[in-house]
């Protein structure tokens, strides 16, 4: 029997009648049957092996009636149900259906064609239902999990759905929901262009409808919203229905009507930043080194978990949160001392006027008994807790950032100790300055004389095992200490800056291996490489330019070379970044969201940043085949996915149960151990020529079957 047999359980007491099933299936050629003679029999065979459809008789030793269904329904929902009995009860009959069997048929009155086609009709009918189930729960988890508000709209029967955000936004929660109520909340003076962006759209003027305007809230206010659409057109090109997002850009309008911007305060709390922070803090530090009894104090902190109240409250929420914090420190901290918003939730305070270190110590156990009263947030009470990093003035500094540096690192001790949130900086943490700086300085050399190599892991397709791509992952080989991994060294160069002469030369280095590659290759499309751009390297305007004169210089298609960049990379420098993301899509170059679900993401930043590629987290991918949750999470990104044309890929994929789940669950390209662990330029070309010969010979989908040569 070949591998695309359909695996029946037959479920039948009686030989005779066992005989007569086994006859009709086993003469059809395409059935390989496995059959028990109880209910308690057929529950282990089922646990024991995979089955495609269960045949059940309703008479059986240890069950009777409809019992025996319930139980392996119960038991095994997974698995169709065709009952085959000699009970010609049409109210029993109905009810099997009610319950889930597929079909309900008389065993005098079978035959070859009418059970062969009974069992496969009932496959296909399960297998549908199921495909529908699964789309269904992609759909909530995607509408649920977004930032935006989804609406529907019947143009037939004028029916609309409106999703809990979209009425958040309109300010709209009337029910029945209706479509006169949505146009009437449009701002008057924009209503004439609303409708006929919208006309437009319906009578296929429009590829997608996609238009700005105000509305006016229950409560007078206006507010800005971003309207997305798509129709459905039958046959005929006819729009039938339309859905879409709402997206509330009201933020975005107010930045964009600011004519001045004040460079030395941050935008959303109004507090200064961090150039007038450390502006002041030298103005210190020089006034110290003139008059040493005249001691000072730096505070840093961040507000711990601020990540979890993002993601559960929104990113207004959060913002909101910020403005709240510093208000609150403000009205704490002392005249002539100076409160800073750094970046994200990091704040830092000058202390101008500080004799020891005791008294240091005291302030800022004070700033955190601040924070054992909740803030209140969207009406939601929040409670906020910090780890604060304290570095006191001393002769040996001589510049601001050495300062802000100390206590910043004071800062993370903190966070890491289970008992004291509050540290000063000290000799124990000097020694891990010079240990950073000794390794700073080695990060430096080794780029100046070219000590790192790539490794790189190949990207595969699930529906045919090509080979499509690889991802480029740098390595130091350190003269002394030999291969050291990314891990031990990239984020000291994020931190330093070095990030991005190492970024720079990862790139020249990927586009002169992927030219290698279009030589070696040139029987078949040669692979893609993906590389890892930090986000401080968009910051440059001419970023884009720089790497397409590089893919120039080595002669490569602009789609050879994949970018990778996290979203909460670039999140606090979008505007800057977008125009060198827009740049290289233009050009065409693949734009890949590296990590997704891990940070602060939603529909408006990826249609905004126009990502080709979404890369599933190997947090999610871990435990895909064992945790309903994350199995959720992934199918819901591997839907959105599909939903918004972008490619996915899985990474981290270790074992051989990850890539069957992934393939069933068809996301297009997995990455990881189980496929290859990362290798030399050489290795990994040996693999490319070699994979094809490995999944040759097993038809479609061939990864479900490969693993037993990959392990």
């Amino acid at each position: 029997m070949d591998d695309q047999a359909i695996r029946v359980l037959l479920v039948e007491d009686s030989p005779v009648e066992t005989e007569i099933v086994l006859d009709i299936l086993g003469t059809a050629g395409q059935f390989r049957v496995v059959t028990t003679a109880s209910l308690q029999e057929a529950l282990e065979a089922l646990n024991r092996r995979t089955t495609d459809i269960v045949v059940l008789d309703l008479n059986l030793p240890d069950a009777s009636g409809l019992e025996g269904f319930r139980r392996i329904q119960s038991a095994h929902p997974g698995v169709p149900i065709v009952i085959l009995t000699n009970q010609h009860d049409e109210a029993m009959a109905t009810e099997a259906v009610r319950l889930g069997a597929q079909d309900y048929l008389l065993k005098q009155e079978i035959d070859r064609p009418t059970l062969t086609r009974a069992i496969r009709y009932a496959i296909g009918r399960h297998e549908a239902e199921q495909r529908l189930r699964d789309s269904e729960e992609r759909y909530a988890l995607a509408v649920s999990g977004a930032n935006d508000g989804i609406w529907d709209w019947d143009l037939h029967t004028g029916q609309v759905y409106f999703s809990q955000r979209w009425r958040e936004i309109m300010d709209l929660h009337e029910e029945p929901p209706r479509l006169e109520a949505w146009f009437e909340r449009v701002f008057c003076a924009d209503r004439h262009a609303f409708q006929a962006e919208l006309d437009r759209h319906i009578n296929g003027e429009s590829e997608n409808l996609e238009f700005e305007h105000r509305i006016r809230r229950r409560d007078g206010e206006v507010r800005w919203v971003l309207l997305r659409g798509a129709a459905i057109r039958d046959s005929a090109g006819i729009a039938y229905r339309m859905a879409g997002s709402l997206t509330d850009i009201s933020h975005r309008k107010r930045i964009e009507a600011q004519l001045i911007h004040n460079a030395m305060h941050d935008a959303l709390t109004g507090l200064p930043n961090r150039s007038l922070f450390l502006d002041r803090l030298d103005l210190r530090l020089r006034r110290f080194q003139r008059d040493p009894a005249r001691r000072f104090a730096v505070l840093f902190f961040d507000l711990d978990r601020f990540k979890n109240i993002n993601d559960g409250l929104g990113h207004a929420a959060g913002d909101k949160l910020l403005c709240l914090v510093g208000d609150r420190i403000a009205a704490f901290i002392r005249p002539g001392d100076t409160l800073a918003r750094l970046s994200g939730d990091e704040f830092a305070i000058l202390l101008d006027e500080v004799d020891t270190d005791q008294a240091a110590l005291g302030i800022a156990a004070r700033l955190q008994r601040l924070f054992e009263k909740p803030f209140t947030v969207e009406n939601h009470e929040v409670f906020v807790e910090v780890s604060i990093g304290i570095a006191m003035s001393h002769p040996d500094y001589k510049a601001p950032e050495d300062i802000l540096r100390d206590a910043d690192l004071a800062m993370y001790r903190a966070k890491r100790s289970h008992h004291d949130r509050c540290k000063l900086f000290g000799s124990a943490l000097h020694e891990t300055v010079v240990r950073l700086h000794r390794m700073e300085t080695n990060l430096r050399r080794a780029i100046e004389r070219d000590e790192f190599e790539l490794y790189y892991q190949p990207i595969v397709s699930t529906e045919d095992g090509r080979v499509t791509g690889v991802e480029a992952l740098v390595r130091w080989q350190h003269p002394e200490e030999g291969l050291i991994l990314p891990g031990a060294f990239t984020s000291l160069a994020e931190d330093t800056g070095m990030i991005v002469p190492l970024g720079w030369l990862v790139i020249e280095k990927a586009c002169r291996q992927a030219y290698e590659w279009s030589r070696t290759f040139r029987d078949r499309e040669p692979p893609t490489v993906s590389i890892n751009v930090s986000g401080r390297m968009f910051r440059d305007p001419n970023m884009a330019v720089k790497l397409l004169d590089t893919m120039e210089r080595y002669d490569l298609p602009r789609s050879t070379i994949q970018v990778e960049v996290t979203e909460s990379a670039v999140m606090d420098h979008h505007k800057i970044t977008l125009r060198q993301i827009e740049m290289l899509r233009e050009a065409q170059v693949g734009l890949h969201i590296d990590d997704f679900g891990t940070g602060y993401s939603s529909l408006s930043n990826l249609a905004k940043f126009n990502y080709d590629t979404l890369k599933i987290d190997r947090s999610f991918v871990q435990g895909v085949d064992h945790d309903p949750e994350k199995a959720a999470i992934v199918k819901a990104i591997i839907y959105l996915g599909r939903m918004l044309r972008m490619r996915v890929i899985a990474e981290g994929v270790e074992t051989g149960e990850q890539c069957r789940w992934l393939v069933e669950n068809e996301c297009p390209l997995i990455q990881g151990f189980w496929v290859s662990p990362p290798q030399d330029a050489e290795q990994i070309t040996r693999f490319i020529r070699e994979w094809p010969h490995m999944c040759a010979g097993f038809g479609e989908r061939p990864l479900l079957k490969v693993g037993q040569r990959l392990n």
